[in-house]
């Protein structure tokens, strides 16, 4: 059981207090979305089904490390709350293992292909013990419904701005740092972007505060919280959602450097096409808390989803000199998308209170341990599709492609992600927590918690 301390607004400083941690995050997942398969190709020298399966493979560790990472923050008390401290420790190892994953040793193609298994699993095991915690913030802060849509609207602004950032200055900055040596400069890149990171996390923890804190209860094994998830049927359709919709936007984020430096031959313009996405996405995820006033969550997505796909198909005839028309249509897609996150991560907060009204008990950090999870393995999926089919079509790193490779990255860049599009709304056809059953649930379990609190009070007394 939980009691609500603080229903009220929050306030501007703690809302871009707490999307500073998403800024935080995004120096590392941008660069993971849209860089990472071209830097392990291109610059670190490995062959593309390699990385593509080493994507993959290296997420089965999250699947146990992730719902790990919850129950550990579930059960973790502090002064400072379950989960801000987290914001602290995690420091340090996410800043080591960004720079350590961009690091190319002086080693054959084994030992580079053994480092990149060893660097990236230590990346994704640091930013778990940080982001898992963060995410569970969410959860925490409020237990108003649209204060929490309006707080993960600045949670992506600030995810989206950070990759906005990243996605123009990297190319940049590699090159300035480098002077022409890449992997000088990927390694002083990261240790910049750590520092800025480091600073941004340290501000979240500052600003932000618990208020919907647990009231003493026995314990509970991790394993009936797993357990809870599977009979949880919103937060079941939500990652699978989230899983399908971050193959979406991993796709185009990571092939989009493949296709304007092999297809449309402007290599060039990588910076500013991501860059304009990320913008997009941000404007988008901006305009989330007016969109609900007028649709409810499920609805939206459902309308923003089929939108995405439309766009995609369309994208599939735009021609490969129209660079205009292909930004328009990234951004478009962009707008439409940006909502999502904003969208999905305040359902998943909205799951937490369907779990507790259905068990009794509040596993927050759990619920997003295992969206994170999704999140991951979209990602890893994605790449794996990518490695495996640009390998199968005969791809060969800072070549002209063939004809076959080239119509693999337009393929993978748009035709799948459209599929993917259509595919999520069938899936958020059938989520059930409409706005007015999530009214009912939240009623009953304030109401449950006033009782639960006159009874303390009760006993305080007589004692």
């Amino acid at each position: 059981m939980t009691i609500n301390n603080n229903a009220n607004t929050l306030s501007i400083t703690e809302k871009i207090g707490y999307a500073c941690g998403d800024v935080a995050s995004n120096f590392y997942w941008r660069i993971f979305d849209v860089f990472l398969f071209i830097f392990y190709t291109d610059v670190f020298g490995l062959p593309a089904a390699a990385v593509g399966t080493m994507m993959l493979v290296t997420r089965l560790i999250d699947a146990f490390s992730d719902p790990i990472m919850g129950g550990l923050a579930d059960r973790t008390m502090t002064k400072y709350g379950k989960f801000r401290l987290y914001l602290l420790w995690g420091i340090i190892p996410i800043v080591a293992a960004g720079v350590l994953t961009f690091t190319v040793p002086d080693v054959d193609e084994n030992g580079k292909l053994m480092w990149a298994y060893a660097t990236y699993i230590f990346m994704m095991l640091a930013y778990t013990f940080i982001n898992v915690p963060y995410g569970a913030l969410l959860g925490v802060i409020t237990r108003n419904s649209q204060e929490r849509t309006t707080l993960t609207s600045f949670r992506f602004i600030g995810a989206f701005s950070g990759g906005s950032i990243v996605a123009y200055l990297t190319p940049v900055l590699v090159s300035y740092l480098g002077q022409g040596d890449d992997i000088a400069g990927w390694q002083y890149t990261m240790m910049c972007y750590g520092a800025i990171a480091a600073l941004l996390f340290l501000l979240t923890f500052l600003s932000t505060k618990e208020r919907v804190t647990p009231l003493p209860e026995k314990k509970i094994a991790v394993l009936q919280d797993i357990k809870d998830l599977t009979k949880n049927k919103p937060w079941l359709i939500l990652f699978m959602l989230a899983l399908i919709i971050m193959m979406t936007i991993s796709l185009r984020g990571s092939t989009g450097t493949f296709y304007f430096k092999y297809v449309v031959g402007r290599e060039d313009l990588i910076g500013s096409f991501s860059m304009a996405y990320m913008i997009a996405l941000a404007i988008g995820a901006a305009s989330t808390p007016i969109l609900t006033r007028y649709l409810d969550k499920r609805r939206l997505l459902l309308l923003l989803m089929l939108i995405v796909a439309l766009l995609s198909a369309t994208f599939y005839f735009v021609p490969n000199d129209n660079v205009t028309l292909m930004f328009t249509l990234q951004i478009l897609i962009g707008l439409a998308l940006g909502p999502k996150s904003p969208l999905v991560f305040s359902m998943y907060a909205d799951t937490a209170d369907y779990s507790e009204w259905k068990t009794g008990r509040r596993a927050t950090a759990m619920i997003f341990s295992a969206a994170a999870f999704a999140q991951k393995l979209g990602g890893a999926l994605a790449g794996a599709m990518i490695g495996w089919t640009l390998a199968s079509l005969g791809y060969v790193a800072n070549q002209v492609q063939t004809g076959a490779s080239t119509e693999g990255i337009v393929l993978l860049m748009i035709v799948v992600p459209g599929v993917f599009a259509f595919l999520s709304v069938g899936l958020i056809w059938f989520y059930p927590l409409s706005d007015s059953k999530l009214s009912e649930v939240q009623s009953q379990l304030q109401l449950n918690n006033n009782l639960l609190a006159s009874n303390s009070k009760a006993d305080i007394t007589n004692a």
